[in-house]
């Protein structure tokens, strides 16, 4: 069943971090953690996650960290979700053999059409598009602070 858990939370909050604040560097986890609040131990294990599937890179060295595996504008929030939930080991309640007759041919059919619609939209959200918004919230970006223009 789909529901947001911190989890899911922090790794799109830190993939959006990543994208916002790199400024063409890799992001430090502690830079994040710094951030956004999100505790070193939840926030290691997603960043391993997310590398392992492709979203992420690791940069190892000391001035190593995460930095994006491809164009923000070609991650979605969907897969980050996706990826999330494979990693959560809570049972769904959508699989269990238990119910009612209601239960398993009208109610769970329905929070399954909910979830997929749910999941298309996620689709369509990019991390790009999640930095256009905090933009517009004014947030501002430590890593463009960082970046020199001059010549």
């Amino acid at each position: 069943m789909l529901r947001l858990s911190k989890k899911m939370l922090f790794a799109i909050e830190a993939v959006l971090d990543i994208a916002y604040h790199s400024g063409g560097q890799p992001v430090q986890s502690r830079e994040i953690t710094r951030r956004q609040g999100i505790p070193r131990r939840y926030l290691e294990q997603g960043l391993q996650q997310l590398v392992r599937e492709g979203i992420l890179v690791g940069v190892r060295g000391p001035r190593g960290g995460y930095r994006l595996a491809r164009e923000r504008r070609r991650i979605t929030v969907g897969e980050i979700v996706r990826i999330v939930r494979k990693m959560e080991t809570a049972d769904d309640p959508l699989n269990d053999p238990a119910g009612s007759e209601l239960g398993h041919k009208v109610v769970r059919p329905v929070w399954m059409e909910m979830q997929e619609e749910l999941m298309k939209q996620l689709d369509e959200v990019s991390i790009d598009d999640l930095c256009t918004r905090a933009n517009l919230a004014g947030l501002v970006s430590e890593g463009r602070q960082n970046l020199d223009f001059t010549i």
